[in-house]
């Protein structure tokens, strides 16, 4: 027999109209919700007649061990974040919390997940369409990672050409990250590469404002605020920032027609199959090969020989 339950809310970008039906089904449920203060306020309007359990910032672990203690009382517990519980949210340290305890999924504590909008998407929705090609997000926040692993990841995914969303790019004691991060980057991207910094999206004080790699350090930017740098092909055109998806690759894009040499519905010419065949007929070694396509030599070495 359930004894209670954990529902691991996202609430997304804040506003209910943005809040999944299954998000407020959830809180309606519960007997319980526990969140961040700042998230509270959010669902002010959908708490009311319930206990309310509010922490500060940086009180995680125990928003989540009050939510086992609720739930082994027999309580249903909605415990909230902003965005998706499981992108920076209170799904990973709440599971960590409960496998500590000895819980298993098998267990009289049934935990579900409420999937919710990240920042990520509701930023881009409101700038454009600048996550139409491949994405990462990295955190700036070093306060549970050392920052040369976050160097190493803002390098990498600069060098590897990704649209990047920096999440807690800057706080009042954490001013210096996002310079060193925009140092990254214009190690590996132009100065003009576009980039939009959105702050409380969807909220009564939502911002958004339009720069450039080389001048986003100097712009207005807080724990509020993400940030969305683009790739070398990402534009800013009528107050949009978009990311192309590659079809001017493959066709005309006026007329859909398919370029000499591709066919729709396959790999381009330039795809695994064709870059396969381009490498092993150069007759190029691999070290050189490898220094053209900026790709692990034992890559090319391994390809070469399939």
């Amino acid at each position: 027999m359930t004894t209670g339950k954990i529902m691991l809310v996202g609430l997304g970008p804040g506003s209910v109209e943005h809040m999944s039906a299954r998000a407020r089904a959830a809180i309606a449920e519960a007997d319980t919700v526990i969140g961040y203060v700042t998230y509270i306020r959010l669902v002010a309007d959908l708490v009311e007649g319930k206990e309310v359990v509010k922490k500060s910032m940086t009180e995680e672990l125990d928003r989540a061990i009050e939510a086992l203690e609720r739930a082994r009382q027999g309580r249903k517990v909605a415990l909230i974040s902003s965005g998706d519980a499981g992108v920076y949210g209170m799904a990973g340290p709440t599971f960590e919390v409960l496998f500590q305890a000895g819980w298993t999924p098998d267990s009289d504590i049934e935990v579900e997940i409420v999937p919710g909008a990240s920042a990520l998407n509701t930023c881009a929705a409101l700038v454009g369409a600048p996550l139409t090609h491949d994405f990462c997000a990295i955190s700036l926040s070093d306060l549970l990672t050392p920052w040369p692993v976050i160097a190493r990841r803002l390098a990498a995914a600069a060098a590897a050409d990704f649209v990047v969303a920096l999440y807690n790019p800057k706080s009042g004691r954490r001013a210096r990250q996002i310079v060193e991060a925009q140092r990254l980057f214009l190690a590996h991207r132009r100065a003009d590469t576009p980039v939009a910094i959105v702050k409380s999206a969807y909220r009564p004080k939502q911002r958004i404002e339009f720069t450039t790699l080389g001048e986003m350090a100097e712009c207005e930017i807080g724990m509020l605020s993400t940030v969305l740098i683009g790739n070398t092909n990402t534009f800013v055109r009528d107050g949009l920032m978009i990311t192309p998806r590659g079809y001017a690759n493959k066709y005309d894009v006026p007329t859909g027609a398919a370029r000499g040499g591709e066919q729709a519905g396959r790999s381009l010419s330039s795809g695994l199959d064709g870059w396969l065949a381009a490498i092993r007929a150069s007759g190029e070694p691999a070290e050189a090969l490898a220094r053209r396509y900026g790709l692990p030599t034992h890559y090319i070495t391994a390809a070469l020989a399939d």
